[in-house]
């Protein structure tokens, strides 16, 4: 059975049982605060298990795309090496909120597996769990029961809190766990050794298929149990393990899933697949990372250098490194196997087909920079070992500069290291590593006490939209400690607060009673929750507040968010319907727009685009608002979706004349409120991706201002009112010829003072020796130096100047004294350094360095001599 018809049995199946089948969430996490990453099948129904949402479909079932590779659900070292263990997986789930429990969900998962998928039952062992002192739990009997009318008793395991007993953090819902555990080893080796004896030990043919967790606690922030009053079914099976069982393999690699990624892999490097474990290693890791950072792209998360970005972009110069050591590829080739794994899995996660062009053009840039930043890690590799010569250990604290600065992996510095003879000091390495984890891990703590609940209620309505001051009552509130800092969380029964979502800043205000005022001084999602961050708790929580929305703030945020819709419109219609929304940020200062284009905005486009949106401002456009329509329905519209966004079955639609857009932001009643349109800067942001930065209104106003002011104090400067660009460059063509001047007048006297150093040049046995200072710079004494080579054979000079209070030393050799007498300019060069307190390097025939101490040049000229001596 191939992976995409085992899919769809799957799927099927729970259809069948009346299930709702649902598509998979973004694998990248964009509203919630404790989460980057989709870790497991159930994160896209957190907010139900929370009841901060309500039930939808009672019964669900789907194949979630999950990513793991930080915090403890992390897989990334063991990708590869091991049979079972990817950074990017399928999770196959079934979910029943509130309506089936123990017994249909063991009977159905059972059902699925033996007369479906016809797996073997006499490879199947059952774990439950088995109880916990600590928390004063016995063990699950109501599950053991169950399986005991389906499987002998024997086959039953009882498990540990450690196994047997799922958290969804360190407080929240949670309940006891059974597992079905799958034997696939060979016959022999099943008589030889009972695979009961070998569950839950890390044996990789004896492995968990499925979990079915019951959800039947809350545990609090102390620590303490209560039993939820609706019981709720997760479960999670690994489509890769389920394939690796049901295609008769013993490793999810050598599965249809994985084995096409592979030989195209092996294709490209020229290097058989399943002739050396090293390679073999090298190709896995490779398949597996190009899943999760294609499909991580695709959702809308590209390559950065902070929080999700960082991750990916770690993630794919992983994969880059191991074809770079293993296969010896030295040029991009991840977009080359792209196609292999569109082709796979394209049809049943739409987004990567849509996206292919733009994750093939940001694979391939991202690896062009890294290759870069490889050779630049080797020369500064090289250069210690030449700087360290007579050493054997690599210093810890510059292989942790290497990799955390320059990106480059301990384990090649390694293996480079172990190729010279080296070792690298890894005590020093890992001292290093260790304190920037304590430094993250100081930064991330948060400690957070259970919510207090004052009135019972799942939802907040947001009446933000039509208003900005509301009657509110608290209905829940906690304390959240971070960085030294306390604040207090709270949530309303209404608010006409905007939460920070969808790429725009929470609202900030205040609430007041007859007593009080308490500044808000933000506003943010947390688990669908709009949360109301304070810093201080009103002294009578149980009072009615007036809430109050900072006007000036929310006014400019709006200008600026509708003003995205209206760029977005302008550039469809200017550069064509390929462009793409690929992010935003909007605050009261300034909007950001990031979107899908390959080249950079000519003058004219940039020109072209303001035009037409300040055209569309003059025309006041109303606002057209519709809420609660059918995702489809608004799709017929024509109504433009972010990419990796994830949309409600009904969604509100934002339209301004023939922009019509998903929006769930604030904006303006009509689009003269926006006043003024003035885009500031156009960049690339990642390959494929343009970025646009633009002020509004007053903000607007204020830079033409400033830029109006600059210009006419230029105006000032060059004395003409009429043509300061003439000006200008009449200025730049007369200090062209003046430099041209100077040069001609360096040249002369360099030529000059090269006579001079070749009659003061002394022989010093067969070397040709001087070591002088000079009035010179040091662009104008290199050029004197290779005149020296030229002129003179055998030659060795040290020339030294001085320049703005720093001292700057040269030193020039010709090249058989380097290939015979074994003489290294970089080498004397850093050594003479010393006396200047300073520093440098370079080629061994010509190397340079400078230095903050110029008394120190005579002692290093007088001391040039003693390495020809």
């Amino acid at each position: 059975m191939n992976s995409t018809l085992i899919r769809k049995t799957f799927l099927d199946f729970f259809s069948s049982k009346q299930h709702q089948i649902v598509p998979s969430a973004p694998m990248v996490i964009k509203d919630d605060p404790s989460l980057m990453f989709t870790n497991a099948g159930m994160n896209q129904f957190k907010d139900i298990f929370l009841g901060n949402s309500p039930i939808k479909y009672s019964r669900i079932a789907d194949t979630q795309k999950c990513l793991r590779v930080s915090g403890k659900h992390n897989d990334l070292e063991e990708v590869g090496h091991d049979t079972y263990h990817h950074t990017m997986f399928e999770m196959l789930g079934n979910w029943s909120f509130g309506d089936y429990f123990k017994e249909e969900a063991i009977a159905w998962g059972w059902e699925l597996l033996t007369e479906v998928y016809k797996i073997d039952k006499t490879r199947l062992y059952i774990t439950i769990f088995g109880g916990d002192k600590g928390d004063n739990l016995s063990e699950d009997s109501e599950a053991l029961e169950i399986w005991k009318k389906i499987v002998p008793e024997e086959r039953i395991i009882r498990g540990s809190k450690k196994d047997n007993f799922w958290e969804m953090g360190e407080s929240g819902p949670c309940g006891p766990c059974s597992e079905i555990h799958i034997d696939i080893r060979d016959d022999a080796d099943r008589k030889r050794v009972d695979g009961k004896t070998l569950v839950n030990t890390d044996n990789p043919l004896v492995i968990e298929i499925w979990n079915l967790v019951f959800i039947q606690f809350n545990r609090l922030a102390s620590g303490q149990l209560v039993p939820l009053p609706a019981k709720h079914v997760d479960t999670g099976m690994g489509f890769e393990r389920l394939c690796m069982v049901l295609q008769g393999v013993k490793s999810n690699y050598d599965t249809d899933v994985f084995q096409p990624l592979i030989q195209r892999i092996s294709s490209i490097s020229g290097v058989p697949y399943g002739k050396d474990a090293k390679s073999d290693i090298a190709m896995r890791v490779i398949a597996d990372h190009l899943r999760a950072i294609s499909f991580a792209i695709a959702d809308g998360q590209l390559p950065s250098n902070n929080k999700a970005g960082y991750v990916i972009r770690r993630i794919l110069r992983r994969a880059v490194r191991y074809g770079y050591t293993f296969l010896g590829v030295r040029e991009p080739f991840l977009a080359k196997v792209l196609s292999v794994l569109v082709e796979q899995m394209g049809a049943q996660f739409t987004e990567l087909k849509s996206q292919e062009m733009l994750v093939g053009k940001v694979l391939t840039e991202e690896e062009q920079t890294f290759l870069r930043t490889l050779a630049h890690g080797i020369q500064k590799f090289s250069a210690y070992l030449e700087q360290n010569n007579g050493k054997t250990i690599i210093d810890g604290g510059f292989a942790f500069e290497l990799y955390d600065t320059y990106g480059f992996p301990i384990d090649l510095t390694q293996l480079m290291a172990r190729e010279q003879g080296w070792e690298v000091d890894m005590i020093g390495f890992n001292e290093g590593l260790e304190k920037q984890k304590a430094r993250s891990r100081q930064d991330a703590v948060v400690e957070a006490e259970d919510w207090v609940s004052l009135i019972d209620t799942t939802e907040t309505r947001f009446v933000g939209y039509d208003v900005t001051e509301a009657e509110v009552k608290i209905v829940r509130y906690r304390k959240v400690s971070t960085k030294g800092k306390t604040f207090y969380y709270l949530v309303f029964d209404q608010t006409p607060f905007y939460a920070e979502s969808g790429g725009q800043v929470g609202d900030n205000g205040i609430i007041t009673s007859k007593d009080e005022t308490i500044t808000i001084i933000d506003t943010k999602k947390e688990n669908n929750l709009p949360i109301h961050i304070t810093e201080q708790l009103p002294s009578n929580i149980s009072t009615s507040f007036k809430a109050t929305v900072l006007a000036e703030k929310r006014t400019l945020t709006s200008n600026n968010h509708s003003a995205t819709h209206l760029l977005h419109q302008a550039l469809r219609s200017i550069l064509g319907t390929h462009v793409e929304q690929k992010g935003s940020y909007v605050n009261e200062e300034y909007l950001r727009f990031d979107f899908s284009h390959f080249q950079k905005l000519s003058e004219e486009d940039i020109t072209q685009v303001e035009r037409m949106v300040n055209s569309l401002i003059r025309k006041n456009i109303p606002l057209n608002e519709h809420r609660g329509v059918p995702i489809d329905e608004a799709k017929s519209l024509g109504a433009l979706a972010l990419f990796g966004e994830k949309y409600g079955d009904a969604v509100r639609v934002i339209r301004f004349g023939e922009s019509v857009e998903l929006c769930g932001g604030t904006h303006v009643p009509a689009t003269g409120q926006i006043g003024l349109f003035k885009l500031v800067s156009e960049s690339a942001i990642a390959a494929g991706i343009r970025r646009i930065e633009a002020v509004t209104a007053t903000r607007a106003e204020d830079y033409i201002i400033e830029h109006e002011t600059l210009l006419k104090e230029i105006k000032g400067a060059l004395k003409s009112s009429l043509d300061p660009v003439k000006s200008i460059q009449q200025l730049i063509d007369q200090n062209k010829e003046l430099q041209k001047e100077i040069d001609e007048m360096k040249a002369e006297k360099a030529d000059l003072i090269c006579k001079e150093l070749i009659n003061k040049i002394k022989l010093i046995g067969t070397i040709n020796f001087i070591a002088i200072e000079v009035d010179l710079d040091t662009t104008t004494i290199k050029d004197l130096a290779f005149k020296l080579r030229t002129a003179v054979d055998n030659l060795y000079g040290v020339i030294a100047n001085r320049s703005n209070g720093k001292a700057n030393l040269s030193v020039v050799l010709s090249d058989n004294l380097v290939s015979e007498k074994k003489l290294n300019a970089g080498n004397i060069v850093r050594e003479l350094a010393k006396e200047i307190q300073g520093g440098g390097g370079g080629q061994p025939t010509f190397a340079t360095a400078g230095g903050k101490n110029p008394e120190g040049i005579a002692v290093a000229l007088a001391k040039a001599i003693q390495f020809i001596q």
